[in-house]
């Protein structure tokens, strides 16, 4: 497990939404403003200098709050078998919209204990319980402050979603986490065959920086604190509630989820009631 230093919720939200537009208590920069006509590389350079200033600037806060953070964090680790109940009414997922098993992943782009998980765990997942249609797969973005190229990962793949293509740039980001440069990410887009152009406008705006806050959010209200992380459950008959029993922290064995999962899947059967 990857983790992230004990940062509070805030110590994550102020870090997406200061990635935001207009939602810093600082001025954007001129330089880093977007114009007409700018280069992609030149974009993605501009983002890189802000996510540098961002986490000089999130030292400062977490060096504040660390403290607080530990105290508040203590009694909560005591109560991991706690029911958490989560929304994904309208998220995406992978698998059969009639599996009512589901798991929910928050990771980072540039983990490494990310990519292990991916590459090595996740497909035996895929294979036994995601294409048979028994589980449903929710991905949700938690970026690390450390990660500086992370947060433009998670718009590039939520880009690549928008023309049914997140799972395959999933897939790649975690097989290759090298940097993006502006031929990189051109062969990225060819390589899953995308309209480039949808895909420029996209990654080019600030569409999907509100999501990933929100998740990173999210996350944090639950003191899940590194990545990956994993929530595992049932969902509600309706498929927009998500109850999980079981969290992982960290990259667990494939036969760690293979025991949740089978006895999410096959219940005990409830003893005989008494007849009278």
């Amino acid at each position: 497990m990857h983790p992230l230093r004990l940062v509070p919720w805030i110590a994550i939200g102020c870090l997406l939404a200061f990635a935001s537009s207009g939602l810093g208590a600082q001025p954007q920069p001129e330089s880093q403003k977007r114009r007409p006509g700018t280069s992609l590389q030149a974009q993605i350079d501009s983002l890189r200098e802000g996510q540098e200033k961002l986490q000089q600037e999130l030292e400062g806060l977490k060096a504040l709050l660390e403290e607080r953070a530990v105290r508040v964090d203590a009694p909560v680790a005591a109560r991991p078998q706690e029911a958490i109940t989560l929304n994904v009414f309208g998220e995406p997922f992978k698998g059969s919209a009639g599996a009512h098993v589901a798991i929910l992943e928050y990771s980072d782009f540039d983990c490494s204990f990310c990519a292990k998980y991916a590459t090595e765990i996740f497909p035996l997942i895929d294979h036994a319980y995601i294409q048979s249609g028994q589980v449903k797969y929710f991905f949700r973005d938690l970026p690390g402050p450390e990660h500086l190229n992370a947060l433009f990962k998670a718009r590039v793949a939520r880009c690549a979603g928008e023309q049914d293509q997140f799972w395959g740039a999933h897939d790649r980001l975690f097989r290759d986490q090298r940097p993006f440069d502006g031929p990189g990410l051109t062969a990225f887009g060819k390589a899953l065959g995308l309209d480039w152009e949808r895909f420029n406008t996209c990654i080019t705006s600030d569409r999907y920086l509100e999501a990933i806050q929100r998740s990173a959010k999210g996350a944090s209200r639950m003191r899940i604190n590194g990545t990956p992380a994993f929530l595992i459950g049932t969902l509600s008959e309706d498929g927009t509630v998500l109850k999980a029993v079981k969290v992982f922290l960290g990259a667990e064995s494939f036969q760690a989820f293979r025991s949740v999962l089978d006895d999410l899947l096959n219940p005990a059967e409830a003893p005989a009631q008494k007849q009278d």
